[in-house]
Parts: structure tokens; sequence; C-alpha cells
């Protein structure tokens, strides 16, 4: 879904020129488990984002972008990363690159359901940490971000 200020902007300039939106990333972790969601756009598998809504602060941001998503209530626990997206060519051809703003989140209480909540998502899960569905690299990266501090303990390079 295109935000109503994305779209007024792109009927003054076009799909081709490549808009820089502040986006929200969400990386939800409830214990051993991440919540990610299959995008309808492309159908990979993928953590929590959206734009921004101008004004919009980054936490208020990102906890409703997982509530229209998959209907979870999230607690904002830290800001775990600012990144650049590469250039992104969207499936309607739209061109954009992100300022990429990465939360580590959490659930914000028991017995809440995951769904998928609206048309940006075709199903939502819980995977474990460490049997996760195949995803873009660069989704892996920011997956990587929000659990950078749990990953100390068990990550070793190599």
């Amino acid at each position: 879904m295109i935000p109503a200020y994305v779209a007024e902007l792109r009927s003054f300039v076009g799909p081709d020129h490549r808009l820089w939106l502040p986006g929200v990333n969400a990386v939800v972790l409830d214990e051993e488990r991440v919540l990610l969601h299959r995008r309808s756009d492309t159908g990979d598998w993928s953590i929590l984002s959206g734009i921004l809504d101008p004004g919009e602060e980054p936490a208020a941001g990102v906890v409703r972008e997982v509530a229209e998503e998959t209907g979870i209530r999230v607690v904002v626990e830290r800001l775990a990363g600012v990144t650049v997206s590469p250039p992104v060519v969207h499936t309607n051809g739209h061109r954009a690159q992100y300022l990429e703003l990465v939360f580590a989140c959490r659930p914000d209480g028991r017995g809440q359901v995951a769904r998928a909540a609206d048309d940006e998502s075709l199903e939502v899960g819980w995977f474990l940490v460490d049997a996760l569905p195949p995803m873009r690299a660069r989704t892996g990266e920011l997956l990587r971000l929000g659990l950078e501090e749990r990953e100390r303990a068990w990550f070793r390079p190599g």
C-alpha cells in the first residue's frame, strides 16, 4: 500500500525519480522466535517494515506498522541500527531509497495471535531464530542488527 503523501509526491515526480524515504523495520522477538511476514508484492519472507508518515516519531511508526501488518502490539526495546538501503525498484516500477531505522521489539503481552492483517502480507508467522525461512540477503542483514545483542552469546564467525 502506497501512503497518500508518497502517492502525491509520485504525481509530481513520476515513477522514475528515486524518492528518498524514511523507513522503519521491526525485529520482533518473543524468546527464541522472530515474527516474519511473507510480502504480497514479492512473495518473500521479511521482517516487518514500512514508511514513516510525515512528522511521525520513528518508534511510534514501527509500532503502528507491526500492528497494521500482523495485529501484534509491540514494545520497542531499542534502536538496533541505522542504515541506508541500496536503490530499490519496486514491483510497480517506482524507484526509491530508504533511510532504514531498525528497531528491536517484543510483543507487549502473551496471547496475541499473529495474522495477515492487511493486504501487504500473504501470511505471517513466528520462526525459531535458528530455523528461519529463506529470505533475501538484505533482509538477513537487517534481522541480524535486531538480534545483535543476543547473537554475541552464540555467534561464532567462520
